[in-house]
């Protein structure tokens, strides 16, 4: 029974989101295939979703970036995170290869923490990486000018990376000249199925509401602009986690027996950051999206590129999101015609997988 070792980064629930429709198909290709999954992403985001038999291993692979909400990265936080997590690099490095023998996998897939791949290394087990970014590149556009003593840091992630057997990178991506081999794909995306007339029974939506989904992925709002939002006739809104007592127009999505994915792909708009199966999902439904950007991530830009090029998208300010200023927008998406240039067709996962499928 081959077994596949795959390092998923806890930053988000993109990297997992990623992971997920490569390891199904690479399953129908090798049925026996069993994955462990070492990670720190919550075990029910796996459940119904991943199809190969499968074990976890909690453990924080990366630091990714520290983030106060999803919309503001702590830079200093991050740096300081960072060098606690370097300071005891070594015995990091031998207690992840160490793990690693112990199951003795057949390969090792890291999306995209450096840890395990040089720990890999150690181990000596093949490892691929595959992600549309890497963090060396998110730290190095973090800030302006990257502080004095990030540098060692940066070169231990870029060293790291170095000894990877092979990056698979997934469209759209950002340059990362830091592996020595690459092979592009295409994008991943997992399939939305829609249930727009099951939704709007569920929240009790009129024909002429629009439904307005807000998701931000894994890292939570502690608080939205509620009044505002209960104010704004004429739409329903859909967000994770609880809401307030007092609110008729906001539902939870935990309160609706809907898969998350079912909610996003029967929204009439979507409100969102540029994550990466956020906006490829969504640009593959062709549901509209208003995005709210953080400006020092380095994967933002080719994002927002590739729903201008292929889906429905507006920019709505940081400023006029907290202050529940969105009307003007939501009115202006939905007269915004549906691109004429056809999205790159979702063939990430079955190009991974067939790569992936050489090395077991």
């Amino acid at each position: 029974m081959p077994l596949i070792w795959c390092s998923i980064s806890g930053h988000g629930f993109g990297h997992a989101a990623q992971i997920v429709p490569v390891l199904n198909e690479l399953g129908r290709r090798m049925p026996s295939l069993k994955a462990l999954l070492r990670t720190t992403v919550p075990p029910w985001l796996f459940q119904d979703r991943l199809h190969v038999p499968w074990d976890i291993s909690a453990c924080e692979q990366d630091i990714g970036c520290i983030q106060q909400g999803p919309l503001h990265i702590d830079v200093e936080g991050t740096w300081d995170a960072y060098d606690r997590f370097h300071s005891t690099w070594m015995e990091r490095i031998s207690q992840e290869a160490d793990a690693i023998k112990r199951h003795s996998p057949d390969l090792i897939l890291s999306d995209i923490s450096y840890l395990a791949i040089e720990a890999g290394a150690h181990a000596h087990i093949p490892v691929v990486g595959l992600s549309s970014l890497c963090w060396d590149q998110v730290l190095i556009h973090l800030q302006q000018e990257t502080p004095p003593e990030a540098a060692p840091i940066i070169q231990q992630i870029e060293r790291s990376y170095s000894l990877a057997d092979l990056m698979i990178r997934v469209a759209p991506a950002i340059p990362m000249p830091a592996f020595r081999r690459t092979i592009d794909i295409g994008p991943i995306a997992a399939r939305m199925e829609p249930d727009h007339h099951g939704v709007r029974h569920a929240l009790g939506a009129s024909t002429d509401e629009q439904i307005v989904g807000i998701a931000f992925g894994g890292i939570p709002f502690t608080s939205l602009p509620w009044d505002q939002i209960e104010a704004m006739s004429g739409y329903r809104f859909i967000v994770p986690g609880p809401v307030p007592p007092h609110v008729h127009r906001i539902v939870s999505s935990d309160t609706l027996p809907f898969r998350f994915q079912t909610i996003m792909a029967s929204c009439d708009i979507l409100i969102t950051k540029p994550g990466y199966g956020t906006i490829v999902e969504t640009v593959a439904s062709g549901t509209p999206v208003i995005y709210v950007r953080r400006y020092n991530f380095v994967d933002e830009d080719s994002l927002v590129r590739y729903l201008h090029r292929y889906g429905r998208g507006l920019e709505l300010s940081f400023e006029d999101f907290v202050n529940g200023r969105w009307e003007e927008t939501m009115e202006a998406i939905m007269t915004i015609h549906a691109s004429l240039t056809p999205a790159p067709a979702a063939t990430g996962a079955m190009e991974a997988a067939d790569i992936l499928k050489t090395y077991l």
